[in-house]
């Protein structure tokens, strides 16, 4: 990424080093197919960035290659300075990266108590300590903790798949999608979390699809399209961008105000007033 470019791809980023920095991305699934184009994107210690975009736009590959689950083909990914390209997952989480996948992010035959401590598999010294800290920021799963992950919903797997991730004490967490799949009302319990994980001192990069709702707990956002670069700013910025709004906030909130709006009751009928009568 070239100086000159830089301020326009990275708009509103702070000064400094940053803690996580992907430089020009190329990365797919399949041999000669890219779904990244020259993806770009910087996070600095505090900061909770956005990624969002249209269905299809790379989104979930980025956040994959940012955890080493999809190969970088050419770029640059940097942890503090130390270049991590292509590293292995494990080898992220001991140098402080957690990820959670949009599904499949529990183990269902294990107990809550025991998918956290899964958590800490390579450091399970730590798992009394970590685990007093990991509850106060879920107390709603204190006294869950025998229960078996494959009987909660969906926001409250949602809830263990966040807290696993925290037990190595990351300082970058990655997010996939987590409001995907839920009712509007724990879609809001899933980022009010987000944002708490956030002010508790872990920077995080967030995926979504709820366009609107992520800009507004996002410090900034990256727009994707087609795998590359479309908008970046600070995120209530964006919300208000009248490009962005056109092109991206229009159509990426209609699904979810479509199901809001289908969970919502009813409004109640008028009672006659005394008088009226049937005409």
């Amino acid at each position: 990424m070239t100086e000159t470019t830089a301020p326009v791809v990275h708009r509103g980023a702070p000064a400094g080093e940053p803690l996580l920095h992907a430089d020009d991305l190329v990365a797919g699934y399949l041999p000669g197919v890219n779904i990244l184009e020259g993806c770009s994107l910087v996070l600095h210690p505090g900061e909770l960035v956005g990624i969002i975009g249209p269905n299809g736009a790379g989104k979930s590959t980025l956040l994959k290659a940012l955890f080493g689950l999809v190969g970088i083909r050419s770029g640059r990914l940097t942890l503090q300075g130390d270049d991590i390209t292509n590293l292995r997952a494990d080898a992220l989480v001991r140098r402080g990266v957690g990820f959670v996948p949009q599904s499949n992010n529990v183990f269902p035959s294990l107990t809550i108590e025991e998918n956290l401590q899964m958590g800490v598999f390579q450091t399970p010294q730590k798992f009394h300590e970590r685990l007093e800290v990991v509850l106060h920021l879920f107390p709603e799963l204190v006294k869950r903790r025998k229960q078996r992950a494959g009987a909660l919903s969906g926001g409250e797997r949602q809830m263990v798949a966040m807290a696993r991730a925290l037990m190595p004490e990351p300082s970058v967490l990655l997010l996939d999608e987590p409001s995907a799949g839920l009712s509007p009302v724990r879609q809001d319990e899933a980022f009010l979390r987000t944002r708490r994980i956030n002010k508790a001192g872990v920077s995080v990069v967030i995926v979504e699809q709820n366009a609107r709702r992520a800009l507004q707990i996002c410090d900034r956002a990256y727009v994707l399209d087609q795998g590359r670069n479309a908008y970046s700013g600070r995120g209530r910025e964006l919300m208000h961008d009248p490009k962005v709004i056109e092109l991206y906030l229009g159509t990426l909130a209609t699904d979810v105000d479509a199901a809001r709006d289908a969970e919502a009751p009813p409004a109640p009928r008028a009672e006659p007033r005394s008088g009226d009568t049937a005409r």
